[in-house]
């Protein structure tokens, strides 16, 4: 087993621990039986701990799922719409947007639920048993959703520069370092190395000259900033780049959010500290959120969630990644990384296939792995074997949250070696057809066709795979 990745425990003793310290052949002593009956009543497991937060869920479903028709109606009336203008694009009449604005309220449901329940009598969740005093939802994270989902709106609307939906992101990532959420990841990596160097905290002092007075340089929280705007602009990035399919980035990020609430649900019931009751809800709601909006987005779609719900679930998977590591837990960051894979390697494969082809970073192609799939298989054969992928990472993660973790390595590193190797092989193969082409072009005395120069194209015509700024679905 690997340093660190000891597997997730209750804190409480199960009855059967406790019996089975009652020796062999004997009675039950009225102690030991009296001590299993209350460890028994007190056992604390993840499915107990999901009871008692299970109407975030309810809440975020049912917001969801009534409002996504009231925001189709909303964007028809205000021409917020998606023309099928581009050969790649599936479907054959419009297709409204503003569905990411449904997910925005449903998962605000989700989170005022958990607020009610706090700062009133009326409790519809019961929190887990917990040492740590109560919490409310951070309002850093609230303010992170609002911030991206803004930024993705006014994209949808009016079309906005990809440098201010960059702000936006980088807006949303100062937001989380308000509350350290995210920050306290690089401890599990930084705490090592300052170790050998004599300096664990990494905190060092520069005194000011002509001051009584010193300035201090915390390494391990400004590493933690910079890992949350790396993860932030990464995630909302590929989860756009995966938005090609109706239903796709809809049902990825629910199994992904069913891998997040495992490991949720596996700390809170260890009672890990004081985010375990926020991480849930967050969870739970994304979950419910996306489950609400599928009936709609499935193929065939009567709505695209657009960037406003694009970049809103990567920001909200992300942010339930970075919060596993809230007590140090970096392998638990490792293993949500896992479960959230299959965008993760769409976009490394995109970048690696630019580079290869000399293309810009922002420059639309059709070679993503949905589109691979898509040709083969249809769009609904696609999509279910990108859910079967998804789902493999996804177990892949709890295997790791769960000890395992040399095996899910290992399983992680083979699946993934195929899926890129064959992607870029394939890419590879249209880049080598070109260069043949021209040679052969140029044996035969022939000058090569000239490129198409590129056009600039408005919001509403762009591809549906430009980074943090395409029509989502």
């Amino acid at each position: 087993m690997l340093p660190n990745a000891a597997p997730i425990q209750p804190l409480l003793a199960s009855p059967e621990q406790t019996l089975n310290n009652v020796p062999l052949g004997g009675a039950i002593p009225p102690e030991a039986a009296a001590h299993a009956a209350d460890a028994a009543a007190q056992a604390v497991t993840r499915l107990s701990v999901s009871y008692g937060y299970i109407g975030v869920f309810i809440a975020a479903f049912l917001v969801t799922i009534l409002a996504t028709p009231l925001m189709r109606r909303l964007a028809i009336r205000h021409s917020v719409i998606d023309h099928p203008n581009d050969p790649r694009k599936e479907h054959k009449m419009p297709i409204a947007y503003l569905g990411g604005v449904a997910i925005f309220l449903g998962l605000l449901a989700g989170i005022a639920v958990s607020y009610i329940s706090l700062l009133s009598p009326l409790k519809i969740i019961t929190p887990h048993p917990t040492v740590f005093p109560a919490m409310a939802f951070p309002f850093s994270i609230l303010l992170g959703m609002t911030l991206i989902m803004l930024a993705g709106l006014l994209d949808d609307v009016i079309g906005l520069d990809p440098r201010l939906k960059i702000a936006g992101m980088l807006l949303a990532s100062a937001a989380l370092a308000m509350n350290d959420i995210g920050v306290k990841v690089a401890a599990g990596v930084m705490q090592p190395l300052g170790a050998l160097i004599g300096n664990e905290s990494l905190l060092y002092s520069i005194p000011v000259p002509g001051m009584d007075a010193a300035f201090q340089i915390d390494i391990i929280y400004w590493t933690g900033t910079a890992i949350i705007a790396i993860f932030v602009l990464g995630a909302c990035n590929a989860s756009n780049l995966i938005d090609g399919l109706d239903g796709l980035l809809t049902g990825v990020t629910a199994i992904a959010a069913a891998g997040f609430l495992f490991l949720a649900l596996g700390l809170a019931a260890a009672d890990d500290g004081i985010l375990d009751s926020s991480r849930v809800v967050l969870c739970m709601a994304l979950l419910g959120a996306c489950l609400g909006f599928l009936p709609h987005n499935f193929n065939p779609a009567t709505i695209f969630m657009g960037d406003a719900g694009s970049l809103l679930l990567g920001y909200c998977s992300i942010v339930a990644v970075l919060s596993l590591g809230d007590t140090g837990r970096t392998p638990l960051v490792v293993a949500g990384l896992i479960i959230y894979l299959l965008p993760i390697i769409d976009t490394t494969l995109a970048i690696v296939r630019r580079k290869m082809a000399g293309l810009p970073m922002s420059a639309p192609d059709a070679q993503h792995l949905h589109h691979l799939l898509k040709r083969s298989l249809g769009v609904k054969g696609a999509v279910f074997v990108l859910y079967g992928i998804a789902g493999c990472f996804c177990m892949l993660g709890i295997v790791v949250s769960l000890g395992r973790a040399r095996l899910a390595y290992v399983l992680a590193m083979v699946v993934a070696s195929f899926i890129l190797v064959t992607a870029i092989k394939v890419a590879r193969i249209k880049i080598i057809e070109e260069q043949i082409r021209k040679a052969t072009s140029l044996a035969a005395g022939a000058e090569p066709a000239p490129e198409p120069p590129a056009r600039s194209q408005p919001r509403a015509e762009r591809l549906e795979d430009q980074p943090a700024g395409a029509p989502s679905r």
